[in-house]
């Protein structure tokens, strides 16, 4: 964006929120609300009208719900982003991992208490985080559009190279944040089903999403994908992701490496965090490791990897031009761990041959 205020439309069919969304949007002089919606229909209609560069969306709305809009949108080929606004439940997850498969940017929970005022602090700072992502989706997909087309097909161009790792891995492990449910869900279904090593994510995202996100990916996926348990022994053929919430590190016990989920505070902000599962993984498993750096905003990941890279594992980070939000990749880049710098579509590809080059014949 060029410094003009971002356009936002408020879609919710409750009173509440579409108050505390817009006191919330009020207080930022670069967002400008240019409506508010009760419904979809009534949405779509001041979408076409009003030309918003974002909507705050309700999943669960009368006449036509949240998933119906972004259907629409899709449909219509309508320009414009949507973080939607989710409720903590089971059947709230699912929905949103759907809506992300949809094309929603984002997701925030509605605040699980009895007050929503009492709740509003965590709400608001969670909303306006996600916007500032999207404002720096927008500024980077503007910087690519940028790129001569010479210097891009140039880059398709370019052959790609293979390195072998100076430790023969024994386990991928992979940090992700915003953008990272789309982004997981076009690498972990490429990863074929004799993978010889067992991987671990983190996801940041809050509780009973994550189980959601999950099940998404085992239905899609060749390899078992299940969120993580406590104390189950890892083993490979199994994608684990932690459970949203908590923190997810592996422990040997008793001669058998296995996943500990606590409830030890957040690091960078984040429950579950890639630092905290990084450095016990580089504690685990030495330099035997590969480590994956994608999507999001934000620098968790960074100290973990530079844990890893003294253990000389490899360190495999996502180009700027596929993210979403380049700011976790973008502190391995610049911080020089990253031995594999590559595009979203390429990175299953590139976990799979490393992991292949180092498997016993």
């Amino acid at each position: 964006m060029d410094g003009t205020p971002l356009r936002v439309l408020i879609v919710d069919d409750t009173i509440v929120y579409r108050k505390i969304v817009k006191d919330i949007l009020t207080s930022q002089s670069d967002i400008e609300i240019v409506g508010t919606a009760t419904d979809g229909e009534i949405a779509l209609k001041k979408i076409k009208e009003l030309k918003p560069d974002l909507l705050t969306l309700d999943l669960e709305m009368p006449n036509l719900d949240g998933l119906g809009v972004l259907e629409r949108i899709k449909e219509e080929n309508l320009s414009v982003g949507a973080i939607m606004i989710s409720s903590l439940t089971h059947d709230g997850a699912q929905a949103t991992i759907r809506s992300l498969k949809l094309g929603a940017f984002d997701f925030v929970a509605k605040p699980d208490g009895v007050s929503v005022e009492e709740s509003a602090a965590s709400f608001k700072n969670e909303l306006l985080s996600k916007i500032q992502a999207y404002r720096h989706s927008l500024a980077n997909q503007s910087a690519q559009t940028k790129i001569p087309k010479v210097a891009k097909d140039r880059q398709r161009r370019l052959p790609k190279f293979s390195i072998k790792p100076k430790n023969a891995p024994r386990v991928v492990c992979i940090g992700v944040s915003t953008g990272g449910p789309q982004s997981l869900g076009e690498v972990i279904p490429e990863i074929p089903g004799d993978f010889p090593l067992p991987i671990l994510i983190v996801q940041h995202m809050p509780p009973k999403f994550t189980k959601s996100l999950a099940q998404d990916l085992n239905a899609r996926s060749q390899l078992a994908v299940k969120e993580a348990e406590n104390s189950e022994p890892i083993e490979a053929g199994y994608v684990y992701i932690a459970p949203g919430g908590q923190q997810m590190k592996v422990k040997n016990l008793m001669g058998t490496t296995r996943i500990r989920i606590t409830d030890d505070p957040p690091e960078n902000n984040c429950k579950p965090s890639v630092d905290y599962l990084f450095r016990s993984v580089a504690m685990e498993y030495n330099g035997n490791v590969i480590g994956v750096i994608m999507t999001g905003m934000g620098n968790d990941g960074t100290l973990g990897c530079k844990l890893l890279k003294r253990k000389e594992a490899t360190i495999i980070a996502q180009n700027q031009q596929t993210c979403v939000v380049c700011g976790m990749p973008k502190g391995v880049i610049e911080e020089g761990l990253a031995d594999i710098i590559a595009p979203l579509d390429e990175i299953a590809a590139k976990i799979t041959e490393l992991a292949l080059q180092s498997a016993p014949a």
